[in-house]
């Protein structure tokens, strides 16, 4: 079966979109959520968020796989283009693609947000978390964070990301029809890991889409979003080709 070149970029338009109204909508909506004790623990949030996210892309990678090879990260298209896998004329529509998913996502679930008075002065006001945006200070998270250190954690983390989906991926894994699972474990695991430092990003497009999106609505919190977003392009794109050195040095040789 053969997919045009429309089909694919297609496929990753809405694939990204699917994965950025999961985790930002269940990042955006439990704001105000409440618990019989009160407002509900930071550490469940933690935990609907990146379940939330591991969730959706499992579902955008069964429905899209076949098509596009389900990247909606342009960390991942870049990492797959080096080894191989990605033709070259096919990495900037699919990154354009993924962007485009990720600002519909992300502004209808603003759209969505604006019907609630207090939901939409808990997303936009000076201290809140600018859509669910990434940040090494100043964005909701309980630490505020030096930039080295957010730049290890994003680099080390989308390596591991993108190496095991290069690994699960690959047409001679035992485990390829099971990838999906992998691939939405391992991204359930480093959100419960980063999102208490840097609201985790591991993707420059799920990172660029509440920065622009949240500067749009122009809320009082001087644009820090879009201001720290070129590191959540620059670290998670070195991660994914680290990954694709590592995955090239452990090819088996023939034999």
């Amino acid at each position: 079966m053969a997919w045009t070149s429309g089909q694919r970029y297609l496929a990753e338009f809405l694939g990204t979109f699917g994965l950025l109204l999961s985790v930002t909508g269940a990042a955006l909506f439990s704001l105000n959520l409440s618990s019989p004790i009160g407002v509900i623990d930071p550490n469940g949030r933690v935990l609907l968020i990146s379940i939330a996210l591991g969730a959706g892309v499992i579902g955008m990678i069964y429905a899209f796989g076949d098509v596009s090879g389900a990247h909606f990260n342009p960390a991942v298209t870049i990492g797959m283009w080096l080894t191989g896998r990605t033709k070259s004329r096919d990495v900037v529509p699919y990154v354009v693609a993924q962007v485009l998913g990720g600002l519909l996502a992300v502004g209808l679930l603003a759209a969505v947000a604006h019907g609630s008075t207090s939901l939409w002065n808990a997303v936009t006001g000076a201290n809140g978390p600018a859509l669910a945006s990434q940040g090494y200070s100043g964005n909701g998270a309980p630490y505020t964070m030096a930039l080295g250190s957010i730049f290890l954690l994003e680099v080390t983390f989308t390596f591991f990301l993108v190496l095991v989906i290069l690994f699960a991926t690959r047409s001679d894994s035992f485990a390829k029809n099971l990838a999906p699972l992998g691939i939405g474990l391992t991204l359930i695991m480093t959100n419960l890991v980063a999102i208490p430092l840097d609201g985790a990003s591991v993707n420059p497009a799920r990172s660029f889409a509440p920065a622009v999106i949240s500067g749009i609505v122009n809320y009082s919190n001087n644009g820090w979003a879009l201001q720290q977003n070129w590191l959540f392009w620059v670290a998670p794109i070195l991660g994914g080709i680290l990954a694709a050195a590592v995955e090239r040095v452990m090819r088996p040789g023939p034999g």
